[in-house]
């Protein structure tokens, strides 16, 4: 005996529905991909370590030995790294980027590597590369990218930023806040102590420096390749690469970063289609003793160099 035509078409309107669903109400999932935005963006309370998915763009490269370097997720298909992260990379095991370390877990093969033209091994100039990932990862709660500012935005000196890295433990990604430096300041900093005459110039215009003058708080080599990261009106947007200094948490030493607005030219012309963030950043309020104290209430003593790593962050 056949049975009636509409249960068929009842139970198939039923299972869309039921499937339907399960996908907008699946949790960790998210249709937002805006440039910038942390959905997870609360901190434990009473507790120094931020949530898991805090830096959602934060991304690792690593080879099959162990993480090489970090990097950012500018979009669903491509990375923004350091070029000195490369320079040894054997063709024949290309690396694998991993942009978050549990679910909702994105690992992802390299489709190729691309450096700017001016980099050489001194890393002066140009020390900046673009990863194209072999699948695009999805965006989720835990998964974003982050803004990239155009040529015109300026970064005033005093501005709170972060970077993030894996220095310690390849697992557990880490923090610090560091407020930006004049350029000619950070330049006149890397002049004490040091052979170059003081015509030479040391900190390049393609350069932005980050850290305090006493030295303690600092990116260091194994943070290599991943984000400076600041937050205009809630947006957060990458200031810079991790690319180089002078030793770590050392005075009159601050991390060095490549400047992400100087290089939009070279970005476009492999990613014609993406669009940078042109907004004005105006100088932060400076008062009594803000200057050294962090947006969010937490700074490590001087004296602990970053030979113990940066500040953890549980994932």
């Amino acid at each position: 005996m056949c049975r009636p035509l509409w249960n068929i078409r009842v139970v198939s309107k039923l299972l869309f529905l039921l499937v339907s669903m399960l996908f907008v109400f699946s949790p960790g999932l998210s249709s937002a991909s805006a440039c910038g935005s942390r959905l997870i963006s609360g901190r434990i309370v009473g507790g120094a370590d931020a949530l898991y998915g805090r830096w959602p763009w934060q991304a690792a490269v690593n080879n099959r030995v162990g993480l090489i370097c970090g990097g950012s997720l500018i979009n669903e298909q491509w990375v923004l790294s350091a070029a000195h992260c490369f320079k040894e990379i054997n063709r024949h095991e290309p690396p694998m980027i991993n942009v978050q370390r549990r679910f909702p877990f994105g690992l992802t093969g390299v489709k190729r590597i691309i450096y700017h033209p001016q980099y050489t091994s001194t890393g002066d100039r140009g020390n900046i590369a673009l990863v194209e990932l072999m699948n695009p990862v999805n965006f989720t709660d835990y998964i974003q990218p982050i803004c990239l500012p155009s040529e015109s935005v300026t970064f005033p000196s005093g501005l709170e930023c972060w970077v993030t890295g894996n220095i310690t433990n390849p697992n557990t990604l880490q923090e610090v806040m560091l407020p930006l430096i004049d350029d000619k300041l950070c330049d006149q900093m890397y002049h004490i102590d040091s052979s170059a005459s003081n015509d030479t110039t040391i900190i390049q215009e393609e350069k932005i420096c980050a850290g305090y003058e006493e030295g303690g708080q600092d990116s260091c080599q194994g943070d290599s390749g991943g984000p400076l990261v600041c937050e205009v009106n809630g947006t957060w947007i990458q200031a810079g690469v991790v690319s180089g200094g002078d030793g770590c948490g050392f005075p009159y030493r601050p991390g060095v970063y490549t400047l992400v607005s100087a290089y939009e030219t070279w970005i476009k012309t492999y990613i014609p289609d993406f669009t940078f963030s042109n907004m004005s950043i105006p100088p932060p309020l400076i008062t009594g003793e803000s200057r050294h104290e962090p947006a969010e209430g937490r700074r490590e003593p001087a004296e602990r160099m970053c030979s113990e790593g940066i500040k953890q962050i549980k994932s």
